[in-house]
């Protein structure tokens, strides 16, 4: 989970992944929520070949084609791949300053420390978000703006892979098979995290969760299509989204 949105101060993915490369230092990243038991992320996962990553991941890196936007590149493992194993150009972006020297110390090419949102630059075949892509949106009425971006940034042919989460399952269900929730808290995908690592702690940020047809809904009123590519056994999913023509 790489927040993209907008750069936390310190560089906690940066300063993991750094002593990891460098120093082997196995220690974790610690996810903290108000709404969940406190998480662990090993940051030795961060550095997976193909072979440790899930089939998720590996359906959307084999549907990647043309030019290639990684964004939320974390230390690069997708990168690696698409471009030494599929022989794509890729370009690799992250607000982490850490992840990007990371990233090019390991081989990846084309980098640039910079958030979705404001990047600038050549229209791509493939925009890809791994590692719950939908999260980098925020809150759910942010929605329309992504859609916006990411128009300016895809090729008119191309396609965006993107994956995330349906938490609904954490809600008990009637007997009509309905869920109850607070509405006035917001919708129920949007989860406030903060992110620890040795002495270092984040600033608290939103990370959005988002249920496939919610995202479909959203896709086709912006004038997008979106297909779902894969189902995965815990509440997972990839989606592809392409403009409608």
């Amino acid at each position: 989970m790489q927040d993209t949105s907008k750069p936390s101060s310190p560089d906690i993915f940066g300063q993991a992944m750094k002593a990891y490369y460098y120093h082997q230092d196995p220690e974790e990243i610690i996810v903290h929520s108000p709404d969940f038991d406190d998480d662990i992320i090993p940051v030795a996962y961060l550095f997976r070949s193909y072979d440790q990553m899930p089939p998720i991941e590996q359906i959307a890196l084999s549907h990647c084609s043309g030019k290639v936007l990684d964004v939320g590149c974390g230390a690069g493992s997708h990168s690696l791949y698409l471009q030494e194993d599929r022989q794509l150009k890729v370009t690799a972006i992250d607000t982490s300053l850490g992840a990007i020297e990371v990233s090019r110390l390991r081989g990846v090419r084309q980098t640039q420390q910079i958030a979705f949102q404001d990047f600038q630059g050549d229209q791509f075949d493939t925009l890809l978000f791994l590692m719950n892509g939908t999260g980098i949106i925020g809150r759910l009425k942010q929605i329309d703006e992504f859609f916006t971006k990411i128009r300016q940034v895809l090729h008119p042919d191309g396609q965006v892979l993107i994956d995330s989460s349906d938490l609904s399952f954490l809600f008990d269900k009637d007997e009509d098979g309905g869920i109850w929730m607070d509405l006035s808290k917001g919708y129920y995908g949007e989860v406030t995290f903060e992110m620890s690592y040795k002495d270092f702690r984040s600033a608290p940020f939103v990370w959005l969760y988002l249920d496939y047809r919610t995202l479909a809904l959203a896709a086709s009123k912006n004038g997008f299509n979106c297909e779902l590519l894969h189902q995965g056994a815990h509440y997972d999913y990839l989606a592809r989204l392409s403009l409608k023509q």
